[in-house]
């Protein structure tokens, strides 16, 4: 014990020495390791036409060269002829060797115009430079092979900037690439991601509701169960981004109309009925008897039931665009390969279709086993559908009504727990438990009102914020890019649709946004609202081959689309606002 404080006292007094010693014996610290000069000073060199570009990179940053010393000379006269030497800025530094010269260090790169030149012209380019307090290295020679250069003034275009890559373009290239273990195992890991946004969200309800329907459960019955719900979303999510890639994106926006929303949200309501238990939802009874001997005579038609829900909940998520989705959209489109990409979307599925496994395996053990909780769970459940069916409605009539419509379901649901609550035993858990659900009661309430009476001024600070043109056409478009072209503004057209849950929140979380409006005030705004998906909606969607929304384009002061720089899928406001930056350096 003794040495062990003895040795913690001495620590910051051997520290204390060790940093006066190392000041006082400053003769004992590493020289810097000399190297030959061809590793001290790593050259290379690119022609492109009539540009020659000379690069030395240096071992470290002791190591300078002079931006005197630089020569050069064409080996054999008449074969080339080179303008003057365009040096970048050097650096003033005092040599001991030569005094004050202006040097380079850690990495030069010259510019050479070629004035003409004949095939495979020799050039010797002489450098020298010197290792900091060290020593300084002879002249060195590097020799230089020319291509063919036509004569000409010596101007060198300005090269264009390397065109940004977009985060879809860039998976669509990691398919495009060798190797398909990469692929898959990215979009799984995107997947997962892609499972906490709000595309998602519906289904967690969906597949609570199932195994909360189903009484008692083992932990493999509530697997089974989950991953039969998991393999019908991942089968049609792939299946429909297949569709959409091949075929183009009004089949999409078809499966996202009024009729088939209602028809969802009718479907989600009646699903909620038999949760409340005014029916039981099964199979015939002969069916039922022999699916029940193949099953080990558990419930009939589970298997079935939850598969086809898997499959409509496919259809749930389908509109969201996301950057993954919209990546392996694109390289689908360009390569038409149809097993890669499918492959690919489906390991996407199954990465988003992760956490819902988890959370239905985990439900066959944390759901009461027994007793009156038991039908207070699957009620829960009931409303939860219900909500699903609100989020369905919320893509047709987003505004007052469906936050009415919210306020409502809360009013309900608050008031049943409140109800089912004064069953229970009287204890500090139910005083807890009617605090909280008063609580949400109010929220309920309090959510409702101020829709209501805040309305008006929510639509005007909105349209405030984002001041979009609205356009129709392709000739719509065509005037307006020119009218743009005309006042010298680039041009963001939004394509939006009701049904896009992304598409609102480009609306409400990053449009308004300061960072986001400080650029968009210097462009001009366009937005095509597709929601009807008519053939005036599916020629301007097909003229810029567009497979998902939300997209946003973007036109040069010429009226050209700068693709590279397309948007397709949600960003927050910074990384829009560094994009838009992007779009306004063109």
């Amino acid at each position: 014990m003794t040495k062990t404080l003895t040795r913690l006292l001495l620590l910051p007094l051997l520290g204390l020495f060790s940093l006066n010693a190392a000041a006082t014996f400053s003769f004992l610290k590493q020289e810097p390791q000399v190297l030959p000069v061809d590793q001290a000073y790593l050259f290379d060199f690119d022609q492109k036409d009539n540009a020659l570009d000379l690069t030395w990179t240096m071992a470290g940053d002791q190591y300078y060269l002079y931006q005197e010393k630089f020569v050069l000379q064409v080996d054999v006269e008449g074969e080339a002829t080179l303008g003057a030497i365009q040096f970048p800025a050097p650096v003033n530094h005092y040599d001991e060797f030569f005094g004050d010269q202006p040097v380079y260090f850690n990495e030069v790169t010259l510019t050479i115009p070629v004035l003409e030149a004949k095939n495979n012209a020799s050039v010797t380019v002489t450098y020298q430079g010197c290792l900091d307090k060290v020593l300084c290295y002879p002249p060195t020679k590097q020799t230089v092979f020319l291509s063919d250069v036509a004569a000409n003034d010596g101007f060198i275009a300005p090269s264009a900037p390397a065109a940004p890559q977009t985060q879809q373009d860039g998976l669509a290239a990691l398919l495009a690439g060798d190797g398909l273990l990469l692929p898959l195992i990215t979009f799984f890991g995107l997947g997962i991601l892609l499972a906490f946004t709000p595309c998602v969200f519906p289904m967690y309800p969906i597949l609570t509701g199932i195994i909360g329907g189903q009484g008692k459960l083992s932990t493999g019955r509530a697997f089974a169960l989950s991953m039969t719900y998991v393999q019908g979303m991942a089968l049609t999510y792939t299946a429909l981004g297949l569709v959409v890639a091949s075929a183009g994106m009004k089949y999409q926006a078809a499966l996202q109309s009024p009729a088939v929303l209602i028809g969802l949200a009718v479907l989600f309501v009646v699903l909620s009925l038999s949760m409340f238990g005014l029916y039981n939802l099964q199979l015939p009874t002969s069916l039922q008897g022999k699916l029940a001997n193949a099953q080990n005579k558990q419930k009939g038609g589970s298997f079935v039931g939850v598969f086809v829900m898997g499959l409509i909940s496919g259809l749930v998520a389908s509109p969201c665009t996301t950057a993954p989705l919209s990546g392996v959209l694109i390289y689908v489109a360009q390569s038409g390969d149809l097993v890669l990409g499918g492959a690919t979307l489906y390991a996407l599925s199954m990465g988003m279709g992760l956490p819902l496994l988890l959370l239905g395996t985990s439900g066959g053990k944390l759901l009461p086993r027994a007793g009156a909780w038991m039908e207070t769970i699957k009620h829960v459940f009931g409303f939860l559908l219900i909500a699903v069916a609100i989020m369905m409605l919320d893509r047709l009539w987003p505004g007052t009504v469906l936050d009415l419509l919210w306020a409502l379901w809360g009013v309900s649901l608050a008031g049943y727990l409140l109800h089912q609550n004064k069953k229970t035993q009287f204890s500090w858990m139910q005083t807890v438990r009617n605090v909280v659900i008063v609580l949400g009661l109010f929220a309920s309430v309090s959510y409702g009102f101020h829709s209501v009476m805040n309305r008006n001024e929510s639509l005007a600070s909105s349209q405030h914020a984002v001041d979009f043109v609205k356009i129709k056409t392709l000739a719509d478009l065509e005037r307006e890019v020119a009218a743009a072209n005309a006042a010298g503004k680039p041009v963001m057209l939004d394509l939006y649709a009701d049904w896009c849950v992304a598409c609102k929140e480009f609306e409400h979380k990053t449009f308004p946004q300061p960072q986001v409006t400080e650029r968009t005030d210097r462009m001009v705004l366009l937005q095509a609202d597709v929601t009807r998906n008519d053939a005036q909606d599916i020629e301007l969607l097909e003229a810029f081959q567009v497979l998902g929304l939300p997209t946003l384009l973007f036109f040069d002061g010429n009226g050209e689309e700068l693709s590279q720089l397309r948007v397709t899928g949600f960003m927050g406001p910074n990384p829009f606002a560094e994009h838009l930056d992007l779009v306004l350096a063109q």
